[in-house]
């Protein structure tokens, strides 16, 4: 049964269209996605996210678990802070990206992608054997609502108790909203600086209310899943089910640097990561720019100009709001990744030209529409 979040009622009285997401009855625009992609790059957006997932650790051993059970080293998170990281199965290959928030020295928050939080849940409830742990997964207890853009920081300093001055990139602190208990972190996937809010669902109406007021004066709008697309694509952030996957480790995603292989006890996964270390994959992670009207779509293929052998595969692409063309994510040969190399796109049958440029797409402050594009 599809799912729906405790604001669904408010995004049907805003004219939301809804879409399917991993088993969520979500939001996906309200008038208009770009619209809704614009706001959040040049004032502000309001998205409801509570379909992702949410696991508590908690125990004296919570620490050590998460060392074990994660690529990365949560044991070194300092309290209030957090770090992206990634949970892989034995052979290497990415089960889930996560953050990873410690709230105390012995309680950690673990934020899943929606369509992976069982999986998530369950392999943290097995790693954890042996260690002093409690796992729950929480997500029932929780709703997620964010703020993005460049007005954030004044829509939260108005709208909740947090000192937005004090509170750093990447921190989580308790805080108030309208006097209901949250915790805002100052997290996003969208580019731009911004806070997420969590509080419970009996709250999420309230919550939601209250941000969307204290927001009328600096042009906040209720922003849907399609535009959160397409700002992350723009911000070069990698999806599951698209850059990443069980098929791919987290060095073919050019992320080999939240892989800590010297903890004390190893992790999950470690000896098939030290061989993708030290053999790199035939494949790398790159991003592609066109000129054309049509972006490239995930699955489409990357080709040599010359010969037209299959040199690569599309992951995600989508015409670009803020830079005026097309851009897409994609998985090519070694040979085809560098800088400035003219690769082609099968679209709907037809060949586009594109051309290798760096990501991210968009940077925070970066002249709006300054982009390489393809170049004959």
């Amino acid at each position: 049964m599809t799912r729906r979040t405790d604001l669904y009622e408010v995004h049907r009285a805003l004219g939301a269209s809804f879409t399917e997401f991993a088993g969520w009855e979500m939001p996906v625009r309200y008038e208009s996605e770009t619209a809704e992609h614009n706001a959040v790059r040049t004032t502000a957006g309001l998205f409801d996210l509570s379909h992702m997932g949410e696991i508590e650790i908690t125990g004296p051993g919570a620490a050590a678990a998460l060392d074990f059970a994660l690529v990365g080293r949560p044991s070194r998170i300092g309290q209030g802070k957090a770090r992206y990281t990634m949970i892989c199965d034995e052979d290497g290959g990415i089960l889930d990206d996560l953050v990873v928030y410690r709230l105390t020295d012995e309680e950690f928050l673990v934020v899943a992608n929606a369509g992976n939080v069982d999986t998530v849940a369950d392999e943290l409830e097995r790693r954890s054997h042996g260690f002093d742990v409690a796992v729950e997964n929480a997500s029932d207890h929780w709703c997620l609502i964010a703020v993005q853009g460049p007005n954030a920081y004044a829509i939260m300093a108005e709208c909740s108790s947090v000192d937005t001055g004090d509170l750093k990139y990447y921190s989580i602190v308790e805080a108030t909203v309208s006097g209901h208990d949250v915790l805002v972190a100052r997290t996003g996937y969208t580019g731009e600086d911004g806070f997420e809010v969590y509080c419970t669902p009996n709250d999420a109406v309230a919550v939601w209310n209250s941000m969307a007021a204290c927001g009328h004066r600096y042009h906040l709008r209720p922003a849907g899943l399609a535009c959160r697309d397409t700002l992350r694509l723009e911000a070069g952030m990698p999806l599951y089910g698209h850059e990443l996957d069980k098929t791919t480790s987290p060095f073919d995603a050019g992320l080999g640097r939240i892989v800590a292989f010297d903890k004390d006890g190893g992790f999950v996964g470690e000896m098939a990561l030290a061989v993708k270390a030290d053999n790199p994959s035939t494949h790398v992670l790159v991003g592609l720019s066109t000129s054309g009207r049509r972006a490239p779509r995930h699955g489409y293929a990357v080709s040599d100009r010359s010969s037209g052998r299959s040199v690569g595969w599309v992951t995600s692409g989508a015409p670009s709001p803020t830079l005026g063309h097309p851009i897409a994510m994609a998985y090519v040969e070694r040979e085809y990744a560098g800088i400035g190399e003219k690769v082609v796109v099968d679209i709907r049958g037809s060949s586009e030209d594109a051309l290798i440029v760096p990501m991210p797409f968009y940077k925070r402050g970066a002249k709006r529409g300054a982009s390489n594009r393809t170049k004959e």
